[in-house]
Order: C-alpha cells, then structure tokens, then sequence
C-alpha cells in the first residue's frame, strides 16, 4: 500500500479483492462477523478486536512484560499507532511511534534492544508495487513498564534483501538471538535472516536462509526458539529452527479458523497455543491449541511429524469438508495471483 494521502483508492481496491479472495477461499456464511470455527480445529475466540479505531489489525505479538497483553497494529494509511489490547479485548493503551510513518505495516514481534529490555518492533515491508521502494523499514519502541497513552521515540532500521526487492507480510525474531526475520510473500517466497545486530546507520542487508510457504501472511517463534509457525490465509505451519540461525525441518501443519482475511500470529506467553486474527472491523482473535508435538519444547524440534503429512505445507489438517475445501484453496489462490498481476500493472 501506499501512503495516506495517495493510497485510499489503492486501499479500497485492496480491500474490494481482499474480500472477494476470501469469498471463494470459504463459504459465504463463514465470511461474516457470526463465522463458526471448524469443529476439526479446537479453537475458541480468545477474544474481539472492538475498538472501532483497529479496522486492518495486519500484526499481533504477545507483551513481555505484561501477562495477558497482545499488541496489535493497523495495516497502513493512518496514524503510526500500537494498540495494546487486554485478554478482553479492550484497548488498555496507544502507543504512538515517534518519527514513525505508516507506509505498509505488515507484521510486528516483541524482541529486545541491544541492552537486554523487552522492545516492540514494527514491519513497514509491505511492498505491492513490485519493487518501487528502494528499502523497507522496520521500527522499535521500547516496550513501556506501565501501559499508558503515550508517544515513544522509534528507532529506525532501513532494510534491503540481497536478491531485490520483496513483498513481504511476515516478520519473526528469535527470542535466544534477538534475530530478526523476514519471509517474503507470493510463490517463490523465502525466509530471509537479518544481521545478528541491526544498524540504524545505512542498509540491513537480509540473506536468504531457506524456504517459505506461498502467500505467507505472518509468522512468529515459540517462546523459546526451538520453533517457529508460518501462517497463510489457508493454515500454518511449525518449522525447527537450526542452531545455525537457519530453519530445520517441517514439523506438522496447524488447522486454523475461517476468517475474513487472516493476517496474523503469535504464540501465547506458555507457548501452548497460537493467536490468530484477522483484517476487518470487530474481528475476532481466535486460540488455537498445538498439539504437543507442536509445542515449543527440546522433544517437539526434534521429532517431525511423518512424511506422509508433512507435504501438506499450508493447508492445515483435513477438514470434513473434504472436496470443497480443496476447491475453495485452487479458487483462491487463483484469484490471489490475479490480483497481484494487476496490482503490478496498476
């Protein structure tokens, strides 16, 4: 997306397809604000994103420092906010990125400055014009002791990949390395390693560590780094993550709920669980449980799921609907590359 002052048509057309894409990625009657979860998955609605300001929630990560607290971002085109919602929902406070600007947020992670305290990044790498900023931008706040309304001074890292310009809606950061990571979108998407310390001097140059599930929309590590998940608009996946800063294997696929336009991901604080949520006002925020061999623990990263279903890279498991979902899946990832070929001729 692009800035406000220029980008509201831009938005509306995103919006318009965004909506159509989930129309045939899912049922008609599980698009709307009343869409039940699929018995299959375990999941419950955890909570609702009701403050009518959060309309394009594109990020969620889970507070250090404040237990129950998730922090949320809108996608882009208005004021360069982080909302800090509590277990119900509500927003508890606003955090105003100081010398920030909302270009593309994307995604966001809780990581640590370079002195050891809890901080809250913020992914401005949204890039759908195929290549037209020279650099993305990543944001870090300090992540405040007490919750109030106020303005906090970012810090500003430029990034660029090696290999060019990417679209991308899905930043992670490592909680043992402080790591940061990005996996880039469409088709031929990667997984891309930051420098073990960023720079707010010149570029940060990300590598390409490994691959990435098509159409990746948001991801982010276990609480303590062994795993790490991947979400699509269609499910998520859980990978081992190698002591050598590069992804190890699949683990399993995770069955996620319906939803209008499933954007983002995070573990719970135990890491029993993820968060999901979704673009879309008064979306629901749904907890999907993990199986335990799924869970970020030593015997999880090491066991893999078997080869059998570990293929089925971002389907989540099989649903009763069987055929039509499948069909639901083809239909939607059609009407996906469409859309980015006239996004790109636009």
């Amino acid at each position: 997306m692009i800035p406000a002052t220029r980008g509201a048509p831009r938005r509306a057309r995103r919006a318009a397809a965004g909506a159509s894409a989930a129309a045939l990625l899912v049922p008609a009657a599980a698009t709307g604000a009343a869409a039940r979860v699929p018995a299959d998955t375990g999941s419950r609605v955890a909570f609702r994103i009701s403050d009518p300001r959060i309309t394009e929630s594109s990020g969620l990560a889970t507070s250090l420092r404040h237990p129950g607290v998730v922090y949320t971002h809108n996608d882009s085109g208005g004021v360069p906010a982080v909302y800090a919602l509590g277990p119900d929902g509500r927003t508890r406070a606003t955090l105003t990125l100081g010398g920030a600007t909302a270009r593309d947020w994307e995604a966001m992670a809780v990581g640590r400055d370079e002195r050891g305290r809890p901080c809250v990044f913020v992914a401005d790498i949204g890039d759908n014009l195929g290549g037209a900023w020279p650099y993305v931008t990543v944001y870090r706040i300090p992540e405040p002791a007490s919750l109030r309304t106020q303005t906090i001074r970012a810090a500003k890292f430029k990034i660029k990949y090696e290999d060019g310009p990417r679209n991308a809606e899905a930043m992670l950061i490592d909680p043992r390395t402080n790591r940061l990571y990005i996996a880039s979108k469409l088709f031929n998407a990667s997984l891309y390693a930051a420098p073990p310390k960023l720079s707010t001097h010149g570029y940060n140059i990300m590598r390409k560590v490994g691959d990435a599930p098509a159409i990746a929309t948001d991801g982010a590590f276990a609480p303590n780094g062994l795993s790490f998940v991947i979400r699509t608009y269609f499910g998520a996946r859980v990978y081992a993550m190698g002591k050598d800063g590069k992804p190890g294997r699949s683990l399993g696929s995770v069955g996620l709920p319906a939803q209008k336009q499933g954007e983002s991901v995070t573990y719970t604080r135990d890491g029993s669980a993820l968060l999901v949520g979704s673009e879309g006002a008064d979306q629901p925020v749904y907890e999907v449980p993990l199986d335990a061999d799924l869970r970020p623990s030593p015997a999880a990263s090491a066991t893999p799921r078997p080869a059998a279903e570990d293929g089925r890279a971002d389907e989540g498991r099989k649903s009763s609907s069987g055929p039509r979902v499948g069909l639901f899946l083809v239909l939607g990832i059609a009407a996906l590359v469409g859309y980015g070929v006239v996004r790109r001729k636009s």
